[in-house]
């Protein structure tokens, strides 16, 4: 049974979503890295890959991987226009017992007057996504 866990941390700058998914690390890492596991992250055409690799969603979003450890974490900046300010977003994956992982999104540097709201569904509705296509 999946267990979803939402908070707005105490500062505006940041927001952190989570869930624990039964399906063990690697089968949920390996979701993240398929194209539909990328586009609940990024958006459609979005592809998250090694460090230092661009990544550009069809609706314009973009960024850049900045950290990529296999079955632990991910890194990457999130820029919603190219005039808007960038953003830090990581995804963390820790195991919960051998057939079940905490996913944690933790969405830092939010720029003043972000769309809070809009970015805590995108990143709750991301994780259900991943929960469903992991195996």
């Amino acid at each position: 049974m999946s267990e979803q866990t939402s908070e707005a941390t105490d500062t505006l700058s940041e927001l952190v979503v989570g869930k624990v998914v039964d399906h063990p690390v690697k089968s949920v890492w390996d979701a993240l890295l398929t194209d539909d596991g990328s586009a609940a992250l990024l958006g459609p055409g979005g592809r998250l890959t090694e460090k230092g690799a661009n990544w550009q969603a069809e609706d314009g979003t973009h960024g850049v991987t900045r950290s990529y450890h296999p079955m632990e974490q991910i890194r990457f900046t999130f820029h919603r226009t190219d005039e808007g300010p960038g953003s830090l977003v990581e995804v963390g994956l820790r195991p919960e017992g051998a057939d079940r992982t905490s996913i944690e999104i933790k969405h830092t540097k939010l720029p003043e007057g972000a769309d809070r709201a809009w970015l805590q569904q995108h990143w709750e509705t991301a994780l259900e996504r991943i929960d469903a296509d992991a195996l």
